[in-house]
């Protein structure tokens, strides 16, 4: 049964995020990035209904669109590249992993919207990522990084690279924290089956550039990780 169940999620999902690839694709030829990204919000939505996943968002009303942030959050799940679009209606591009760039209709779509890709075993391609982020940051566009490098491999939150705060005390943007519940046990990395359950994203209060000025890359990353994992208790 939950073979057959996580085959029809699965089917369902890949026919779907291929209609979606085709109209975010056609979007970015022809409309602005901003409302492209309400398409992406008002899609992948949709991708996450049909896929079992029941979203529920808090922390929302802290938000200012107008603003630019460097998000931050936990890693749970392969899933996660469609939930946080849902959970978080700002238009950012991602740090994420290279490999992510020759994902078949993905690959292609994050290299058009703009991402940045990350080479976790290289250090000096990496800070050149890194410093990337830091010139789109400066140039107002918001950015998501998800620090702790890889999705987790027991549900427990892992260790946070120290990249992503060396990035944070240069950017001049503050910190929008969230955490995501759930995910790892609707889909635990490296098996097949779907568990359709509910799943939570908790939007935090924002972390200003003050705050992260006056701290050590070290003391803001712990600072930061007590953040998030506060946020998905």
């Amino acid at each position: 049964m939950k073979v057959l169940r996580s085959a029809t999620l699965w089917a369902m999902g890949a026919a779907f995020f291929v209609l979606t690839f085709v109209i975010l694709s056609t979007g970015l030829f022809l409309l602005s990035r901003e409302r492209v990204f309400t398409l992406v919000h008002f899609l992948f939505s949709v991708q996450t209904k049909i896929m079992g996943i029941r979203l529920k968002v808090t922390g929302l009303a802290g938000l200012d669109r107008t603003r630019t942030y460097l998000i931050m959050g936990n890693h749970q799940s392969l899933f996660d590249l469609f939930v946080i679009p849902a959970a978080i209606p700002l238009t950012y591009v991602a740090v994420e992993a290279a490999y992510h760039f020759s994902i078949p209709l993905w690959g292609s779509l994050v290299t058009r919207w703009g991402c940045i890709p990350i080479y976790r075993n290289n250090l000096e391609k990496a800070k050149q990522s890194l410093e990337i982020a830091r010139q789109r940051l400066r140039e107002g566009s918001s950015i998501i990084i998800l620090p702790e490098g890889h999705r987790t491999l027991t549900g427990e939150m892992g260790e946070f690279k120290k990249g992503p705060f060396h990035l944070a005390c240069r950017a001049g943007a503050d910190i929008l924290p969230f955490a995501i519940s759930g995910l790892f046990e609707y889909h635990p990395k490296g098996t097949f089956h779907l568990y359709p359950r509910p799943v939570r994203v908790s939007i935090g209060p924002v972390i200003p550039y003050a705050v992260c000025t006056r701290m050590t890359p070290e003391q803001l990353r712990t600072h930061v990780r007590g953040v998030i994992a506060d946020l998905a208790l």
